[in-house]
């Protein structure tokens, strides 16, 4: 099937799909049915990391699809028990793998914990070597990039950051801009915490383009130049996720306006200016908390 996702242009010109299709919490199983719908529907980007612990299933699911590696936008991230340069180097190796891919389209830092620098700096090797096509961050704040940017040669590329319409981050929203750095929006939809799809704001605005309160969230992501990597295990709303490029369904300014009024501060994740949660977050390996 023909995609019509847009592509976004990162700072060392590589193109990627502006809406992906997350895998945090899927199961093996799940995965494997997840990503096969995604890329039957158009999807050509999809997101892991070694802390999803399903880097092996998602790598099963792009062969099974039959399509190109060269069109397919592949992420994964690092998790914070690996720190040290020889470390991220071997870790790297251990995700590619797992995947069965020969290079990777993005990889990222996934938390800001204690000695990120050493990673980076393997990273760059990495990215210089091309066995990775861009590097960036995740959950980073404005101070850690400026932290990091005390040692790093190249910036990072992406910072992919907790944002839905109750955690908007405008402010460093802006700051990567000013930096040329990609806005990546993870939990897009809020979770299912805050339940942001319900507010009456964002389901008068659904109503009215007889659209899902999804469907206007991440369309509001989208015209906010973020790249949106929404998770679902459910064929339909994986279909409808992508469905929000028609030509008549564009967020008008006061629509827009009015869904940045909602935020208010309202975390689904860990803040990553916790400190306790970084040193403790370096003791386990995956999402199920094993050593």
């Amino acid at each position: 099937m023909a995609t019509n996702i847009p592509y976004i242009e990162l700072s060392n010109g590589v193109l990627i799909p502006q809406v992906g299709l997350g895998v945090f919490q899927m199961s093996n199983e799940e995965v494997l049915n997840s990503v096969k719908w995604a890329l039957e529907s158009g999807y050509r980007h999809i997101d892991t990391a070694s802390f999803y612990d399903n880097e092996e299933a998602v790598g099963q699911a792009i062969k099974e699809s039959g399509i190109d590696r060269k069109y397919l936008f592949i992420t994964t991230k690092i998790w914070n028990n690996v720190r040290g340069y020889d470390e991220t180097i071997e870790q790297f190796n251990t995700s590619l793998q797992k995947l069965s891919l020969d290079y990777l389209d993005l990889y990222l830092i996934h938390w800001p914990a204690a000695g990120f620098e050493e990673n980076w700096r393997a990273m760059e090797d990495l990215y210089k070597e091309g066995k990775i096509r861009a590097i960036g961050v995740s959950n980073f704040k404005a101070h850690h990039i400026e932290q990091l940017m005390k040692t790093a040669t190249i910036a990072p590329m992406i910072d992919q950051i907790e944002t839905h319409p109750y955690l908007q981050e405008t402010d460093l929203h802006e700051y990567l801009q000013e930096k040329n750095i990609v806005h990546e929006a993870w939990s897009p939809l809020g979770g299912g915490v805050n339940k942001v799809i319900d507010d009456p704001i964002i389901t008068k605005i659904a109503e009215k383009y007889g659209k899902t309160p999804a469907q206007v969230i991440i369309r509001w992501h989208v015209q906010r130049g973020e790249v949106v990597i929404p998770k679902s295990t459910h064929e339909n709303r994986i279909k409808e996720n992508i469905d929000i490029f028609d030509y008549h369904f564009d967020l008008t300014p006061e629509e827009m306006q009015s869904i940045s009024k909602l935020d208010n501060d309202k975390r689904v994740g860990p803040d990553p200016d916790d400190e306790s949660f970084l040193e403790h977050s370096k003791t386990y390996t995956n999402q199920n908390n094993e050593k």
